[in-house]
């Protein structure tokens, strides 16, 4: 099969806009919803899953002040924009550019091996393996996303990570905290009577 060179680079270049476009406008829209930005929880008082939460900051529209070649283009000082919209923007922006070359990878995988395709699951397009082949490099890019510049934090996972430690360990990481409190003036230090 023959290849035009400028439909390809055309389909690429088109299909990079349109990606980032739909991405910060799904973000937007799909951020009003608590079922896409609260976590699955099961809660046994109702014996029930719930998506009920006070979404973080990332799901709560922010203002923003407009750099200045912007302010001259859109005749605007500052615009609303929910955090998660600029996140979008990089997410979009590697599932548009990089994400085909997840193609590439597989595809000399099979030939390093010798295979045609890694199932015939699908008559004439081999198996499921073969048509996410795009999804693991961006998978492995979204989760590095994620946990290096969006996931904060969690205070009841550190709680519960502290309590399997060994009790001398907390006892440590009691007093250690504690002077860091008192250094810092949110606790008072404690009378020696």
């Amino acid at each position: 099969i023959k290849l035009s060179p400028k439909k390809t680079w055309e389909g690429f270049i088109g299909g990079f806009f349109s990606t980032v476009v739909f991405g910060f406008i799904a973000a937007y829209v799909l951020s009003k919803y608590q079922y896409f930005v609260c976590p699955v929880e099961y809660r046994s008082d109702v014996n029930s899953f719930v998506t009920e939460c006070e979404p973080s900051e990332l799901f709560q529209l922010q203002t923003y002040s407009l750099p200045p070649f912007l302010k001259a283009v859109l005749r605007q000082e500052r615009v609303s924009l929910y955090p998660f919209q600029i996140h979008s923007i990089a997410l979009s922006t590697f599932a548009s550019l990089i994400g085909p070359f997840g193609g590439f990878f597989a595809s000399g995988f099979k030939r390093a091996f010798k295979i045609k395709d890694f199932a015939n699951t699908i008559p004439g397009h081999g198996g499921i393996m073969d048509r996410f082949d795009c999804q693991y490099l961006m998978a492995t890019f979204v989760h590095v996303y994620i946990t290096s510049f969006i996931r904060g934090p969690n205070p009841s996972k550190v709680l519960q990570q502290l309590l399997v430690l060994q009790p001398e360990q907390q006892l440590n990481i009691y007093k250690t905290l504690k002077t860091h409190l008192i250094e810092k003036g949110i606790l008072q230090p404690a009378l020696k009577v």
